[in-house]
């Protein structure tokens, strides 16, 4: 089996050890597919393809993160995001909090985080590779947990990792909702659609979405996310959870003119529709669905505390103030800086793109990142 040639002229291609690292993956994909009647839902392609050990995109050894990498994240952007950020935390722990970040990427959002902040620092990485990754980067300053705790004091804070957990692709035709799949055709992956079931149609007729008269309505249905976010909740005893990544609100996400879906893969800072390009190779997200995390949030008993765009919660937090007081005569640090910034804040960048949402308990005052601008009615 091989994997789709649609984007093969567009795209550069990876050296002979990473062709073969993705070849090794589509053999444990057809393995997958030939003990399954040739169909597995697309969210477990995803688990595969991301999370397989030693073969997916987040579990192998390939690097993922800057210029040398598929993408780059806002701290790695400028030391700034981790600056600001650092005070929203600060506003919420109390003496003996500690925070947990949630795959940590490169570690430099700890690091940066940890230049602001004196507390406990506890990381939850499943990847092995960027967990060896944290350690060389971050050393002693950092402990590194194997599974959630059952009680957290602090704040939990989950930067660009919503995006990554696998989603339901969803059809919605005139005849009804199907479940997007995968299977092999002609030797290729390809997509296939089987009758949605169980929880992927229960969710799918609650969103009321009407198709259009011709073609199909697709788009994506996270259920891992939500089942996530109220198992942070029976751990949270008091704080909050921060959780940023770029998505809408239930209205905006499956609104009539979003028609196909927000499903993107990047790979060498390309973005591109085709996720069955070089799998293993190439990062696969979807949007995040923020109502469907505020309403699992207030199911585990957790208030909603704000939700904004990223540059009005960095701007909340002071990132402009930070900038203003570096030394404009340093052309070599400053002018980078200035256009991180830019970059971070515009809305045609990453600004308005890139969502905050803070759910929180035993929080009482109003959250610094949220002072103004709060969209939570938006939820």
């Amino acid at each position: 089996m091989t994997a789709s040639r649609t984007t093969a002229q567009t795209l550069p291609l990876p050296d002979d050890a990473a062709l073969a690292a993705s070849r090794r993956l589509l053999d444990r994909l057809a393995a997958e597919l030939a003990a399954n009647g040739n169909w597995i839902p697309f969210t477990r392609y995803l688990e595969l393809v991301l999370h397989e050990p030693g073969l997916g995109y987040y579990a192998a050894g390939a690097r993922k993160f800057g210029a040398g990498g598929d993408f780059v994240t806002a701290p790695e952007l400028s030391p700034l995001f981790g600056r600001a950020l650092a005070r929203q935390v600060a506003q919420v722990l109390q003496p003996g909090d500690a925070l947990l970040e949630f795959g940590a990427g490169s570690g430099a959002l700890a690091g940066q985080l940890l230049g602001e902040l004196d507390c406990p620092y506890f990381i939850l990485e499943t990847s092995a590779d960027l967990r060896e990754r944290q350690r060389q980067r971050l050393g002693e300053r950092v402990q590194w947990l194997e599974r959630m705790p059952q009680r957290f004091r602090g704040v939990m804070l989950a930067n660009e990792v919503v995006d990554a957990m696998p989603v339901h692709a969803v059809a919605w035709r005139g005849d009804g909702i199907f479940e997007r799949g995968v299977c092999a055709n002609e030797g290729q992956l390809a997509w296939s659609l089987r009758p949605a079931e169980g929880a992927v149609l229960a969710a799918a007729r609650t969103l009321a979405i009407e198709p259009p008269t011709s073609g199909a309505y697709e788009s994506e249905i996270g259920l891992i996310a939500p089942t996530w976010i109220r198992l942070l909740a029976r751990a949270l005893e008091r704080g909050a959870i921060l959780v940023a990544d770029y998505g809408f609100p239930a209205r905006e996400y499956y609104h009539p003119q979003r028609s196909t879906g927000t499903l993107a893969c990047h790979y060498r800072h390309r973005v591109h529709g085709d996720p069955f390009y070089l799998p293993g190779l190439q990062d696969i997200t979807a949007h995040v669905d923020f109502s469907a995390l505020a309403r699992a949030a207030g199911a585990g008993g957790l208030d909603v505390l704000g939700y904004a765009s990223q540059a009005q919660f960095l701007i909340n937090c002071g990132i402009t103030k930070l900038l203003e007081k570096e030394d404009p005569a340093d052309t070599k640090r400053y002018l980078p800086l200035v256009s991180a910034v830019q970059t971070l804040l515009a809305p045609s960048e990453m600004g308005e793109l890139f969502k905050f949402l803070a759910l929180g308990r035993g929080v009482g005052a109003p959250l610094l990142g949220f002072a103004s601008g709060n969209r939570a009615h938006a939820l």
